[in-house]
């Protein structure tokens, strides 16, 4: 009966996941519309923050109660899932064409923090506060980026010029009612999820790596999917870009600076294989066009099942 009921609630999530991540978008969209803000920007930085926000909670949450596993593994489970499932899927249903900017920039500064966070982590196998000073200095470097990018309009503005329709109230509350289905529909289906994982038995490393990886990454796949079929690329890859580097920066700093969080030695071929997933990203995304083509989410869905394969032999 138990289970039973997990399930409704893992079905519940999902409805709210899918509904709030419509409005977030056409909210966060219209309202950059309505400030002349490229998507690529609010992508990035407001639907990003948003749908990393159960990333943030959960992590700092399994900090406080000393499950460091749990914390560790949402992360880069999370950045993993973003790249190779979500973009993968995004890039299946509708290919995306991705700005220079983008390559140029954000990407690579995803892959150099990732670095940075594996360095941090082998140092005594803990994120103390120091480290987290670190990654706040970084995460304070990235938002002035893009605050001098949308000064500078560094990022192409849409073709669009016209303003969206809908009152700038209207969108707010939208966008507002939007995230927060996100986030509460993804905590649902979090709680579900590992509730159903825990009756069988599974280990929080694999919990955390997967189940709460998944589960926190939903909001990302559902927003990004969306953003995709309305053809808002930019929204699509600035959100998983935007959430990789704020959930390493963000969240893995905050957490340590709350409680020091155990980086478990085992953790480190989980890292290299999250530099690998954005180093693919980036490779992909060299051919002509710039564009994350079918092929290329094709090639990402069959790294991931590989990568799957490998947690569950480990």
């Amino acid at each position: 009966m138990e289970i039973i009921i997990q399930i409704l609630f893992l079905v519940l999530g999902f409805v709210m996941l899918i509904k709030g991540a419509d409005w977030f978008v056409d909210g966060a969209a219209g309202i950059a519309k309505k400030f002349g803000i490229p998507s690529l920007v609010v992508g990035l930085t407001i639907v990003a923050m948003g749908t990393s926000a159960p990333e943030a909670a959960i992590s700092v949450s399994a900090a406080f109660k000393g499950s460091a596993d749990i914390a560790v593994g949402n992360v880069i489970g999370s950045n993993i899932m973003n790249v190779l499932i979500i973009l993968g899927l995004t890039a299946i249903i509708t290919p995306i064409a991705v700005q220079k900017s983008t390559i140029k920039y954000e990407i690579p500064f995803m892959i150099l923090i990732t670095v940075v966070f594996g360095i941090l982590g082998l140092f005594d196998n803990v994120i103390n506060i120091f480290n987290g000073i670190i990654l706040w200095v970084l995460f304070i470097m990235y938002l002035t980026y893009l605050f001098y990018m949308a000064k500078k309009g560094m990022a192409n503005q849409d073709s669009e010029t016209e303003s969206s329709s809908e009152s700038m109230l209207n969108l707010i509350i939208f966008g507002l009612i939007g995230v927060a289905l996100v986030i509460f529909g993804s905590n649902i289906t979090v709680d579900a999820a590992t509730n159903i994982a825990r009756t069988f038995g599974m280990s929080e490393r694999f919990i955390g790596l997967t189940i709460v990886a998944l589960g926190t990454s939903l909001p990302e796949l559902v927003t990004s999917v969306t953003a995709g079929l309305k053809k808002k690329a930019d929204i699509a890859i600035g959100n998983i870009v935007g959430s990789n580097i704020f959930n390493i920066l963000f969240v893995i700093g905050t957490s340590s600076l709350i409680t020091p969080v155990v980086y478990q030695p085992q953790f480190l071929i989980d890292t290299i294989i999250c530099v690998a997933t954005a180093v693919l990203l980036l490779l992909c995304l060299l051919s002509k066009g710039h564009k994350l083509k079918r092929w290329a989410g094709v090639l990402m869905l069959l790294c991931y099942a590989g990568y799957f394969t490998y947690i569950i032999m480990n």
